[in-house]
């Protein structure tokens, strides 16, 4: 959060990117027209745009890799059994810490922990956490 009590801009950007993955997968829609709606509909900063299609772009070119990685630090929880929220909130922030380049991974696990306590069950901040925080270790 910012001065404002508002999501910062790249907060924003993770918190939009997450709800056009999560459309993706729950109705198939086209990722690039539920950005353009997205970010219209939040006024999303040029930059926060960019950087959300930046995390879409990455996470859905990456998903086969990023479920092997979630599959691995998470066995007891199949990928295709996992919440929808989990599981794309998972994806951006391993996309964020092992494959995208600008974002430390304290800080891809501090942003997929708030998305989870924003939009995950009351588990999800929990599961998030340490399942990335293995994958950290990992790294």
């Amino acid at each position: 959060m910012n001065d404002t009590g508002f999501p910062s801009g790249r907060r924003m950007a993770r918190i939009v990117a997450m709800q056009v993955l999560y459309e993706t997968d729950a109705v198939r829609h086209n990722p690039h027209e539920i950005l353009e709606r997205r970010a219209e509909e939040d006024s999303l900063a040029p930059s926060a745009a960019e950087f959300a299609q930046d995390l879409i772009e990455g996470v859905l070119a990456n998903r086969e890799e990023i479920d092997e990685i979630v599959s691995r630090f998470a066995p007891s929880w199949p990928v295709s059994q996992l919440a929808m929220v989990d599981r794309n909130i998972l994806s951006l922030a391993i996309f964020e810490m092992l494959l995208g380049s600008e974002t430390p991974p304290k800080v891809a696990i501090n942003e997929a922990v708030e998305l989870a306590k924003a939009f995950g069950s009351d588990s999800s901040p929990r599961f998030v956490n340490g399942v990335l925080g293995s994958v950290m270790k990992a790294a």
